[in-house]
């Protein structure tokens, strides 16, 4: 609905005339000694009437006081999400560190990936439906899951990938890079990491194909030791790591 005949539908709503909203504003302009918080009969109607037509932030004051309602819900009317200021801040200036006041989205979808996990022990791949929106309350809309992403988690005991990617960590998969390729990197940050599926659960990790030999190859400072598996029939790559939050304190030791 536009926002003008959503602020018209909001007023009707609360059975308040318009002239009712211009004595109430001449009374809040009175008390602020400034002008600029009265609306006129005329300026309301056109505010109703025209959807190019915007209140000032004066006039939005005004409103919010009379309609008893906060300040950024009239604001939402007109497409300005103040939630999304942290977001965008980040966009403007990307190179400044910063302190957010809000949780990032990938923190809200961790924590809504955690519940998934029945046996923390174990690595496993979480169900590919679910609902990975931001944790707003139910009358927000979700984000569906991507088609090629599915998440997994490393259990608290797979030290595969440790100290990069810890127990208790959450890892983003495009499945459609579910083949192992041969890729030129120079970091362990840029070298590709899979998701894996064998006869004895799930991995993930480095991989290298050595004839029919698949090895998962585990980060360097782990204690694991490289496993060999006859490809593919004893492993099956679910696909490649796009992302993994993981934390900078051990899980088992984070209480």
């Amino acid at each position: 609905m536009p926002a003008n005949r959503s602020l018209k539908s909001l007023r009707t709503s609360l059975n308040v005339t318009v002239r009712e909203v211009e004595l109430e504003s001449r009374r809040i302009a009175e008390a602020k000694g400034d002008k600029r918080y009265y609306i006129s009969n005329a300026r309301l109607t056109q505010l109703e009437r025209n959807s190019l037509s915007k209140p000032s932030f004066w006039k939005l004051f005004s409103l919010s006081a009379i309609y008893q309602v906060q300040m950024t819900e009239l604001m939402r009317l007109y497409n300005v999400e103040p939630d999304e200021i942290d977001k965008y801040a980040a966009i403007a200036a990307p190179n400044v560190t910063r302190l957010l006041k809000d949780m990032p989205d990938s923190y809200r979808t961790s924590e809504r990936l955690r519940h998934l996990v029945k046996d923390p022990e174990k690595t496993i791949l979480l169900p590919h439906v679910f609902d990975a929106g931001r944790d707003k309350p139910p009358h927000a809309n979700a984000h569906p899951q991507p088609k090629f992403t599915c998440y997994g988690y490393i259990g608290l005991q797979d030290f595969t990938m440790y100290p990069l990617i810890r127990p208790g960590s959450f890892v983003e998969i495009d499945t459609r890079q579910n083949k192992w390729k041969l890729i030129t990197w120079r970091t362990e940050y840029e070298r590709p990491i899979y998701f894996v599926e064998t006869r004895q659960g799930y991995a993930c990790g480095w991989c290298d194909l050595q004839g029919k030999q698949l090895l998962l190859i585990p980060h360097q400072s782990s204690t694991v030791s490289i496993r060999r598996f006859t490809y593919p029939n004893e492993i099956e790559i679910v696909g490649r790591v796009k992302k993994f939050t993981t934390s900078c304190i051990d899980e088992r030791t984070s209480d």
